[in-house]
């Protein structure tokens, strides 16, 4: 090839390599901004793994990152409305979700895409009320389904229950009827009948346990029975004391039904035993309950064991008097009354010497059941007095002791002065006092059978079953 032609094919490779670079350039100053197009899987992809970097390509600008990532968090259709701002590499997103966790997810795509120096997360979650009535629906027919499916079971569980209700129900009426005879106590034939049904109880609930298919729970709630006791013995430890404390008195029968009683510090007639409290009718018409235990541990009087009943008083006559007059007198006083018995006979005993006077205690015995204890100590105490001052036996008050601190003042009196004269008194007697009774101390009558009237008139509904055997001929309580 000669020079010439090397010169032509050289000057026609530059003129190629400058068109080339012309094209390039051209190219290059039209074309958009270059970045990396993610494939159509890109969404699910980091939907999936949020953990993977968004490629942005190098010397982005602030707009194509916001651009970028406004167009993936549309197409997952999870925001509405949504807005993404970018500021020197810091982006701003707001708009509004229906999760926490879409929301946590637009935030993490936003850290992991390139170029993006921190991110501020302002979208709000707000969860969208749905009407759609299908689950609600679903729901409800597989609750029917199961309904259906447990009717039978429910109709046989039920069967077996009240079957053992009756069959526990005829163990407590055989048990009662072939024990009376034997077991006085009501209480305790209660209990024994109640103790002897529990049993059938227990195996009713095991055998609905059995078909129900709940053979554990069957076998845990026969033993867990005596656990259960002991919890709830610890749980209501008085009303277990109190119910203790009625059977026990039960047993014992300190008292019936109509009984005059005295318990601590409170008198009165038994009106009822429940398995909580003992209610009286006291003196003076009002119910006391007092707590079984109370009762229990408590000091009983019982006034109706025996009927004779004995009293006393004291009295005191002057140490120029005679003691053995005296005595007679009283004892004369004690025989004549009706209401006092000869057998115990009546006592005048001498009590003590006192400052001034010497007092004798005088004891009697009558029919409590007939009489009352007040009103017979009334009426003996005023004969007694009367007797004592017939027979000029005198009754002198406590000596006192008086000081003049300064003196005793002494002025002397002329016979002609007229001065009155003190007129002996009366020995304070009257025919009224040596009456049986006064109309103040009525007839003398024991205050029980009002109270008794008072007591079958009471509403004593609330206060439970009565627990003990009435002392009446009709077996009333």
């Amino acid at each position: 090839m000669t020079s010439e032609s090397r010169d032509i094919t050289t000057n026609r490779l530059r003129m190629a390599l400058s068109c080339v670079i012309i094209f390039a350039l051209l190219f290059a100053f039209t074309a958009g901004p270059v970045y990396t197009q993610t494939s159509p899987n890109t969404l699910d992809s980091v939907a999936s793994d949020p953990q993977k970097s968004i490629p942005i390509a190098p010397d982005v600008r602030d707009s194509e990152i916001a651009d970028r990532l406004q167009r993936i968090l549309l197409a997952s259709e999870w925001f509405d409305p949504l807005s993404v701002t970018v500021r020197e590499g810091i982006v701003f997103l707001d708009g509004d979700v229906e999760t926490e966790e879409r929301k946590e997810w637009a935030r993490q795509l936003a850290l992991r895409t390139e170029y993006v120096v921190a991110v501020v997360n302002r979208i709000e979650v707000k969860p969208q009320i749905s009407w759609d009535l299908t689950p609600t629906w679903r729901e409800i027919k597989k609750l029917t389904d199961r309904v259906q499916w447990f009717a039978p079971l429910l109709v046989v569980s039920l069967i077996l229950l009240l079957l053992a209700w009756f069959l526990s129900r005829g163990v407590a009426a055989l048990a009662r009827r072939s024990l009376r005879h034997r077991i006085t106590s009501p209480l305790l034939l209660q209990l024994v009948a109640r103790t002897l049904s529990i049993p059938v109880i227990l195996i009713g609930i095991y055998l609905v346990l059995q078909v129900a298919g709940l053979t554990r729970l069957a076998l845990t709630v026969l033993g867990g029975t005596g656990l259960i006791g002991i919890v709830v013995g610890l749980a209501f430890r008085e009303i277990a004391e109190n119910s203790l404390a009625s059977i026990l008195l039960s047993i014992r029968n300190p008292f019936r039904a109509g009984d005059w009683i005295e318990v601590g510090e409170n008198q009165g007639i038994v009106q009822n035993l429940n398995m909580r409290t003992t209610v009286l009718l006291t003196l003076d018409g009002n119910h006391v309950q007092i707590p079984n235990a109370l009762v229990f541990k408590s000091v009983i009087k019982n006034f109706s064991t025996n009927p004779n009943r004995r009293a006393e008083f004291k009295v005191g006559i002057g140490y120029d008097d005679s003691v053995l007059e005296a005595q007679e007198v009283i004892i004369d006083v004690l025989r004549a009354h009706p209401a006092v018995l000869d057998d115990p006979e009546p006592n005048a005993l001498v009590d003590e010497l006192g400052s001034s006077t010497v007092t004798i205690r005088v004891q009697y015995w009558f029919d409590g059941t007939a009489y009352s204890i007040f009103k017979v100590r009334s009426a003996i105490m005023r004969q007694v007095k009367r007797a004592l001052q017939t027979a000029g036996i005198s009754m002198p008050d406590e000596a006192r002791e008086i000081i003049f601190p300064n003196g005793v003042p002494i002025r002397r009196v002329s016979p002609d002065e007229d001065a009155p004269k003190a007129e002996p008194r009366s020995p304070g007697t009257t025919l009224g006092d040596a009456a049986i009774a006064t109309p103040g101390e009525g007839d003398l009558v024991s205050e029980k059978k009002e109270l008794e009237r008072q007591a079958d008139a009471a509403d004593l509904s609330d206060a439970g079953e009565n627990l003990l055997a009435s002392d009446k001929p009709d077996g009333t309580t």
